[in-house]
């Protein structure tokens, strides 16, 4: 049998030969050999977020060039090794990682690198990103535009309202180009940022200079684009002509704002088409689960003992903007120093006396009373069993929004709700106005309007 570090040799040069890049460079190439013994080979990635990458995108192809170079009865798994492991000496045939031939720069690097004005926040990565329902494409996406620069996703743009993670998105995506493609020039840039280089190159006539700094990089981070929108004509044509010479050479464009680009009517229409043309996705304000993985992942990494009642207090009350969550904890880690006292709920609720409003717990007894009055009925005929056109309907949206609002809620529980139906009549019902408002534009509004009140109930 061979040994671990002939398996590990023939492999990786399997790898290699066969994958792009771009795979090789974003996937493969930091991955090391933990073990090999018998039929089961462990190999370890640098940290949990390549891992999962690796488990989800190449696996298959790892284990397809395994069994090549081992044997078809080979097992491979994954784990994370952040540093070379030695093999255990009761293990002869396991072996440690050969150190990679190609070594991350240093930082002192970068300090003669075009992208060394880039200025981004090394915190800011897909490791310290939370990523939930409200913004699980947009990560994704980042995900990719970073892992193959110029091929995924160009332009990216990813839009939403302050605080909720756009502008660490940007950063991520520059901060793993500089850690994986070190000769990629990269720049972030606000959209302020921009406006003055573009001033200051008109009144020292340096537009030459000007076009090297932003055209020659090989990805460009602009942040909260909304702001060009009552910028003047001359400032558009830059703009627009940067974007078409980076985009013709096939470098990468990412792009932020609190807006869609439909949304933006102060853009040149071409520029607004441009954007329209990659891929455009939203960021939402998070969920109150992932509220709560935000405020854990910040005490962790402040080392901050938070305690989960007061996790989940905060959580409750502020709900849209991330910013503002994290905030809190350094606002309560100060407050706590300045007392010599540990955080508990009485030290939130005493200081913290300006947060958010607390989110009440919506209900389907809320929703029932709110559609109720809605339609002039009364709360007993919607959850009644009468056939009456009005009641039915009535009924029908009542189960529509709470299986749409009450994520919770199985079509059993809602059923009994309405004196005890059969579930397949709620599933008829629910299904019957979700088939209607895609083509029934009467019936979306009752909804939006129905929505937008029980979300003034919470």
């Amino acid at each position: 049998m061979q040994n671990g570090e002939e398996v590990w040799t023939q492999l990786r040069e399997s790898l290699r030969g066969n994958a792009s890049e771009a795979v090789w460079a974003a996937g493969l190439s930091t991955l090391r050999l933990v073990d090999y013994h018998g039929d089961e080979l462990v190999i370890g990635a640098p940290n949990q977020i390549q891992l999962q990458r690796v488990q989800q995108r190449y696996l298959p192809f790892i284990t397809e060039h395994a069994q090549r170079v081992i044997g078809p009865e080979v097992q491979v798994s994954l784990t994370v090794a952040d540093a070379p492991l030695s093999a255990p000496p009761a293990e002869p045939v396991g072996a440690s990682a050969p150190t990679p031939p190609v070594s991350p720069p240093a930082p002192s690097a970068y300090a003669a690198s075009v992208d060394a004005p880039a200025r981004l926040d090394p915190r800011m990565t897909f490791d310290s990103f939370v990523p939930g329902p409200s913004n699980r494409l947009a990560f994704a996406a980042a995900q990719s535009v970073a892992e193959t620069p110029g091929r995924a996703y160009n332009p990216l743009m990813i839009y939403g309202n302050s605080g909720l993670g756009k502008t660490h998105l940007l950063h991520a995506i520059g901060n793993y180009v500089r850690e994986n493609y070190p000769g990629r020039r990269v720049l972030y840039v606000s959209t302020e940022t921009f406006l003055n280089d573009f001033i200051r190159a008109i009144q020292t006539k340096t537009q030459l200079a000007l076009h090297e700094r932003y055209r020659e990089n090989d990805v460009l981070l602009i942040d909260d684009i909304q702001f060009m929108e009552q910028r003047g004509e001359t400032f558009h044509e830059e703009i627009f002509h940067t974007y078409n010479a980076l985009h013709g050479e096939g470098k990468q464009i990412v792009l932020t704002s609190d807006r869609s680009p439909r949304d933006l009517a102060g853009l040149q229409d071409r520029f607004r088409s441009r954007l329209l043309q990659g891929l455009v996705t939203e960021v939402d304000q998070p969920d109150l689960e992932t509220r709560i993985a935000i405020l854990r992942s910040k005490a962790e990494v402040e080392r901050i003992a938070l305690p989960d009642d007061v996790t989940e207090w905060i959580a409750q009350r502020v709900r849209d903007n991330i910013r503002e969550l994290e905030g809190s904890i350094t606002m309560l880690r100060a407050f706590a120093n300045l007392r010599q006292e540990p955080i508990t709920l009485e030290l939130a609720r005493t200081h913290l006396t300006n947060l958010g409003q607390e989110q009440a717990v919506l209900k389907p007894e809320t929703i029932l009373s709110v559609v109720a009055e809605f339609y002039g009925l009364s709360v007993d005929e919607v959850r009644g069993s009468k056939r009456l056109r009005p009641l039915v309907h009535a009924r029908h949206v009542a189960m529509f929004l709470i299986r749409e609002m009450l994520n919770n809620y199985s079509y059993p529980m809602i059923a009994r709700i309405f004196d005890g139906r059969n579930h397949t009549t709620v599933i008829s019902g629910v299904e019957k106005i979700r088939d209607q408002l895609g083509s029934n534009p009467d019936l979306l509004n009752q909804i939006n309007q129905l929505k937008r009140r029980l979300q003034g109930e919470m």
